[in-house]
């Protein structure tokens, strides 16, 4: 039976509770607030849900993760990167970057990243927790990510691109940079043939979990730096 939060109370039931159909339906209600959300994502779960739906919560098994030392930079890509044609940033225009993300798709009837989606991340981009990163062409945005910095885990959000591997551009910067500083995963929820070329894998839930206590535990703060390249 799906549970269903109040508002009162921050507490996720277990994530082993999610739903086999729809996959990974743990919970319904609350609300978008910082300390939800961050609830929420050190609990395991995200908010995803379609416009005029109840707030939804999700713990799909198995979990779409990439480990950075897996990362996979394709021939094609790495000369593309190599070429110079693109400029990443990061934390540079973070509501333009979740505006882009939340446009219509060709391939997608309307959005999840509703606007009040897009305020509660920009409300935590404020607190320094949510983090976006910029592709840029000749000073204009093509691409670009955003997603939460927790411990050592990056939890992705959404991408998108305007320009030929665009977004795997700024996929490739921000996991290089992960890596150096420490991070162990990013989170990329569920399955997709765009971030499974780039070495992105499925792992079954106790898994995700236990990666998941371990990148929390290392550190109560987040390992994110200001310093990234310009």
């Amino acid at each position: 039976m799906l549970s269903w939060l109040a508002r009162d109370n921050l507490d996720f039931p277990p994530l082993e509770q999610a739903l086999a159909e729809p996959n990974g339906l743990l919970a319904a209600g609350g609300d978008l607030s910082p300390g939800r959300l961050i609830a929420a994502y050190r609990h395991g779960c995200f908010p995803w849900y379609q416009e005029g739906q109840p707030l939804l919560w999700w713990s799909p098994d198995p979990r779409m993760v990439l480990f950075p030392g897996e990362l996979h930079v394709s021939r094609s890509l790495g000369k593309r990167i190599r070429s110079g044609l693109y400029q990443v940033t990061f934390d540079r225009a973070f509501t333009e970057v979740i505006r882009q993300c939340a446009a219509p798709r060709r391939d997608a009837e309307g959005t999840w990243i509703t606007l009040d989606m897009q305020q509660a991340y920009l409300n935590l981009h404020q607190l320094g927790i949510a983090h976006s990163v910029e592709v840029w062409q000749q000073e204009q945005l093509v691409g670009g990510l955003y997603g939460l910095a927790l411990g050592r885990l990056f939890f992705g959000e959404s991408m998108f691109s305007r320009a030929t591997d665009a977004s795997k551009t700024g996929f490739v910067y921000l996991v290089e940079q992960l890596r150096t500083r420490g991070f162990s995963l990013v989170d990329c929820q569920m399955h997709t043939r765009h971030l499974a070329s780039l070495g992105a894998r499925t792992i079954p839930r106790h898994q995700f979990k236990a990666a998941l206590k371990k990148g929390l535990g290392l550190d109560t703060e987040s390992c994110w730096a200001a310093d990234a390249p310009p």
